[in-house]
Parts: C-alpha cells; sequence; structure tokens
C-alpha cells in the first residue's frame, strides 16, 4: 500500500480550513470557552470516525457481503461527487439543507460539533469509504496503525485550523479559501479515477487487457 496516498485523500475530502467558514458561521454566537470545546469535541470526533472506518470498516461490508471491488466502485463514485462539490468551491461531503440546519441549531444554542460540524463538514460518507478501501490494502499491522494514527493527523489539523479560524479568514478570505477547496477537488477528483478505474478492472478483469 501506498501510505501517502491514504493521507492525502483524507486532507482532501476533510480540507479543515475550508470547514472554517462553517466553523465561525455555526459559532459565532459562542463564548470564548464554549468555542473551545466545539473546537475541541469536533477534531476528537474527526479522529474517532477515522479511526472506527479503517478498524471495523471491513467488517461491516463483509457482513453485508459486499465484495471489495464493488466497494472501491461506489467510494469511487462517492469521492467524485466530493470532489465535485469541492470544485464548486462547497465542502467535499455537505448540502445545502446541512449547513441550515446547523445553522438552526447553532441559533437555538444546540451543541453544532459532532452535528453538522465533524459529520458531514468534515467527515462523512466519502471518508468511511476512503478509509475502507485502504484498510483492505493493509497488509502488516503495522500498515494498519498507520492508517489509524492518520486520524490522529487529521484532528490535529482540525484542531490547529478552528483554533487559528479568525487569523485564516481574515488572511486567505473567502477567495483563497475558495481557491484551496478548489485545489483539493482537483486532486481528489483524480483519485476517484483511480479507485474507480482499479475497482472495475476487479469487477471486469477485460478491462485490464
Amino acid at each position: 500500500m501506498d501510505l501517502l496516498k491514504p493521507l492525502i485523500a483524507l486532507l482532501a475530502i476533510v480540507n479543515p480550513i475550508g470547514a472554517v467558514p462553517f466553523f465561525l458561521a455555526l459559532t459565532q454566537g459562542q463564548t470564548p470557552e464554549q468555542r473551545r470545546r466545539t473546537l475541541r469535541v469536533s477534531a476528537f470526533s474527526a479522529f474517532c470516525v477515522i479511526a472506527i472506518s479503517s478498524l471495523a470498516g471491513l467488517k461491516l461490508i463483509e457482513f453485508f457481503g459486499i465484495s471489495i471491488a464493488s466497494f472501491q466502485v461506489g467510494g469511487g463514485v462517492l469521492l467524485m461527487i466530493s470532489a465535485i462539490h469541492m470544485l464548486n468551491a462547497m465542502p467535499a461531503e455537505s448540502r445545502k439543507d446541512d449547513v441550515d440546519e446547523g445553522q438552526a441549531k447553532a441559533d437555538a444554542g444546540d451543541s453544532v460539533a459532532v452535528v453538522p460540524l465533524t459529520i458531514p463538514l468534515l467527515t462523512g460518507p466519502a471518508t468511511i469509504s476512503t478509509m475502507v478501501i485502504y484498510a483492505e490494502k493493509t497488509r502488516t499491522v503495522l500498515e494498519h496503525a498507520v492508517l489509524v494514527g492518520y486520524g490522529v493527523v487529521i484532528g490535529v489539523a482540525t484542531y490547529l485550523a478552528f483554533m487559528a479560524a479568525g487569523r485564516i479568514a481574515k488572511v486567505l478570505g473567502s477567495t483563497g479559501i475558495n481557491v484551496m477547496t478548489r485545489l483539493m477537488g482537483l486532486i481528489l477528483a483524480a483519485m476517484a479515477v483511480e479507485l474507480l478505474a482499479d475497482g472495475l478492472v476487479k469487477l471486469f478483469p477485460i478491462l485490464g487487457r
């Protein structure tokens, strides 16, 4: 397994900097302490989603009798949809309704740390699919541990991005954040095509001839 590919894919999908405007919007009515708690819970939740997906995802698809090739094709399609969202400067795994519901929760004083900040703005079906696909490619316990470790990397990246959200928004502005999101989307689209091609060749070997 190419150990860098899962990390690149995760950074592109999660894209904590791209989620900064949503973090600021959803926490604008919170006190500094509440905002710090929100970013801690969001970062930890993102780690949990990635770690659990890499450890238990394969068992789950085996339980439902789904082949890894079929899952790769489905995951590739999800990644492509996420990439298209990002090329339109939108979060990879969210819809407008998700953001609106999150704003309603924030206005009501409810916690937005897990929903919608972590799920689906940061992590969701595309993230889970990516971890399951790469978990299947691991050959040693160390490689599997590295995948879980990438969850730590994403959690730390999310924490740092949200901690510096105000400064990031001031330096990059909406234009800079949109450009970065689109670049990540382009990278994700290329990886989606690779996963789709690999899955289709496994399902239809004649395509590889």
